[in-house]
């Protein structure tokens, strides 16, 4: 497993791109926004708009060569050369999480696998929000970044979703079994039903991709699998689905709160 790294910019903001997204951010008083980075030589009536938005919120504004932004963002064809990195009050990593003493670490934990369809991130982060789960992994690596789409597939509770970032999926999962965590992955063959094993925290529940589940080097080191009953004629869920079932079974048996 790799060692502690120190916490990065990336484990602390919702970095947010684009005209529309950036401009809703500072224009959202319940949102802290750290700062505005925009393309040098960027002069549209919409830079000036953001601008001034900036300075209403006493938000800096940093002018850096279009490449940074592109880099930053991760996606050159929508960021219109202007990114802003919003403050994720209860985003931080893993590993911090997990130094917590063991009365104040998240009881139950959901881990993204794989899971690389922004609308699919957006809606599990909701949903486990909603229903109180203690933290979502969503690795920097594997899984799809939290980004405007990831955002607005969330209703915006992406911003204050408790994130738990790791390096990758495996990263995570490791640091969880050395702290005792059982580590169950979601599987439609497991002979073990979701809604009968005998669930208690400390708990994480991975999810795997929409099209392969759970990849072979996580599966190799759970401590057991799990099934969703389904009697229908339907072979699988969606994992955004799956992710609701799981979250509102840890809510039924109390595991959450």
């Amino acid at each position: 497993m790799a060692a502690h790294a120190e916490e990065s910019p990336r484990d602390r903001f919702v970095t947010v791109y684009g005209f529309r997204p950036v401009l809703a951010a500072l224009d959202d008083a319940a949102l802290e926004v750290d700062k505005v980075l925009i393309a040098e030589g960027s002069r549209s009536p919409s830079v000036r708009e953001i601008e001034a938005a900036a300075r209403r919120r006493d938000v800096p504004v940093r002018r850096v060569p279009p490449m940074r932004v592109k880099v930053l963002a991760g996606n050159g064809k929508h960021d219109n050369g202007v990114l802003a990195d919003v403050v994720a009050p209860r985003m931080r990593t893993l590993a911090a999480a997990l130094e917590e003493p063991p009365y104040r670490r998240p009881g139950t934990v959901l881990v993204l696998d794989g899971v690389r369809t922004p609308a699919n991130v957006g809606m599990l982060l909701r949903t486990a929000t909603a229903a109180g789960v203690g933290g979502v992994v969503v690795p920097h690596r594997g899984t799809a970044g939290i980004d405007p789409l990831v955002v607005k597939a969330s209703a915006g509770v992406a911003f204050h979703a408790p994130v738990l970032r790791s390096d990758t999926s495996l990263d995570a999962v490791e640091r969880l079994v050395e702290s005792g965590y059982a580590v169950l992955g979601l599987r439609g063959d497991a002979d073990t039903s979701l809604f009968d094993a005998p669930l208690e925290a400390p708990l994480a529940l991975v999810l795997g991709s929409e099209t392969d589940g759970v990849t072979p080097a996580v599966a190799e080191r759970l401590t057991g699998w799990l099934s969703i009953p389904m009697p229908g004629a339907v072979e699988s869920l969606n994992v955004a689905s799956a992710g609701a079932v799981v979250c509102f079974e840890l809510v039924r048996r109390g595991l959450v709160h």
